[in-house]
């Protein structure tokens, strides 16, 4: 199909001439008493080629949309000065960005997709960093999807969890006879995904002599099968990710200067979960829906107390974690999930958790009411809501274990140094809740 010009309307001409295939092959079907193999499979054919071509016009149509769109809405940007970040999110969504999921309202999570919304249509690299579990590779997906090269494959290597000896056929491939067992030619990761988009996952666990094979490929786009001298050109464009910090290694020279300064040429950073908090009641509508398709059920009903517990969770493992919760709970819980269902890992240890719960939800309610009239967007809000019952709900546990922070922190399930972060965050002192001795005597020690 040919380009579109902006100042024209495609979708006119374009949408006509697909009708009036789509006529055709309805007419043939209509009129048709029987069919053979072959023609049936004539037909297919064509059915293909038209789908591949409202593919092509969607993704088109799509771009000049979102540029018209995106140049309205930065005139609008300066008109009228910072938007809110409720107003950046519909924003995304107005411009039919494509994100497999759903996202919440976090300044850092709006800017770094953003950010992949405007590197998405070019061939520059990417570096997503981020903890375990955020949505590295989702991201990925999503930088893939709405660019350029959306109709083309998106190949995935996890470059931790192959090993050292195999990774550069894996990557470049092999000639027959190069290795033991390499019975035939074989084709690598970067020719799978020439004119697509490549995927490197846990690019920090990539060894030195790798890495310097990889920094030739993104230098000349040209690639060398393991057992041969021929240069095969690839016109991959690469997406990595890693969960470490690859300035700090490359400092340590556990990894190559010149390949972080190349791969990052565009950094995007996903917050953790426990930054995100807005986004758990989505997470867990999306992550029940999905897990009832898989499980062939309804959707799991959650108690208030668990929806409240979640809220609260930290999430070490974020998004990943979360999800790995929600289907645990759809599994066991025949139609409402409750506290006993949680792993037993995270569970809280008594009721009066369960009951603490509860009152630090009755007293969030009142202070959001009261908050509501001082902050200027509904995320404000939220922020404040979750401070408020995050700091309450630490003040109830210390109150029960009279003060002793590890016992919280054991009880709670959390590291005690994070533990000490958030009582230093909340401007909570341990001491505060410690019974006082009587005639000076010494507190009893548990």
């Amino acid at each position: 199909m040919k380009l579109y010009n902006v100042n024209q309307k495609p979708s006119v001409i374009s949408y006509a001439g697909l009708l009036e295939k789509l006529e055709i092959l309805r007419s043939k079907l209509r009129w048709a008493t029987q069919l053979d193999r072959s023609e049936i499979q004539k037909l297919l054919n064509q059915c293909n080629v038209l789908r591949d071509e409202l593919l092509q016009l969607s993704h088109k149509e799509r771009f000049v949309e979102a540029s018209t769109m995106r140049g309205k809405s930065n005139e609008s940007a300066h008109s009228e000065g910072i938007k809110s970040e409720s107003e950046r999110r519909q924003a995304l969504l107005a411009r039919s960005f494509i994100f497999e999921g759903v996202f919440g309202e976090n300044p850092k999570l709006l800017e770094a997709l953003e950010i992949a919304e405007k590197v998405a249509p070019t061939d520059l690299p990417v570096l997503i960093d981020g903890e375990s579990g955020t949505g590295k590779e989702l991201m990925a997906k999503v930088i893939h999807a709405n660019g350029s090269r959306a109709d083309q494959p998106l190949i995935s290597v996890n470059c931790g969890a192959i090993p050292d000896s195999l990774l550069e056929s894996e990557l470049f491939g092999h000639k027959k006879g190069s290795f033991t067992g390499a019975t035939v030619d074989r084709k690598g990761k970067f020719e799978s995904a020439h004119e697509g988009t490549i995927f490197l996952d846990e690019i920090g666990e990539l060894p030195l002599q790798s890495q310097v094979k990889l920094l030739r490929v993104l230098q000349s786009n040209e690639i060398q099968r393991v057992g041969s001298d021929q240069s095969i050109q690839v016109d991959a464009r690469v997406v990595a990710a890693t969960n470490r910090n690859l300035r700090e290694l490359s400092q340590q020279g556990l990894f190559r200067e010149d390949l972080y300064y190349r791969l990052s040429v565009i950094q995007v950073t996903l917050p953790p979960l426990r930054e995100r908090k807005d986004e758990i009641p989505l997470l867990n509508k999306y992550f029940c829906d999905e897990a009832a398709e898989r499980l062939h059920r309804s959707p799991v009903k959650m108690t208030k107390a668990l929806q409240d517990f979640l809220l609260l969770y930290e999430f070490p493992g974020n998004i990943r974690e979360l999800k790995n919760i929600i289907y645990r709970l759809s599994c066991l819980a025949q139609t409402t999930a409750d506290i006993e269902h949680l792993p037993e890992t995270i569970r809280p240890t008594k009721p009066s958790f369960t009951s603490a719960v509860n009152s630090v939800r009755s007293s969030t309610d009142q202070q959001a009411t009261h908050q509501a009239t001082h902050q200027s967007t509904l995320a404000d809000v939220k922020r404040a809501a979750c401070d408020e019952a995050e700091k309450l709900f630490l003040e109830n546990g210390l109150r029960e274990v009279n003060g002793r922070v590890i016992e919280l922190a054991r009880r709670i399930d959390i590291n005690r140094s994070h533990l000490q972060t958030l009582l230093k965050k909340h401007g909570i002192s341990s001491k505060d809740f410690r019974s006082k001795p009587d005639n000076g005597s010494h507190p009893v020690q548990h």
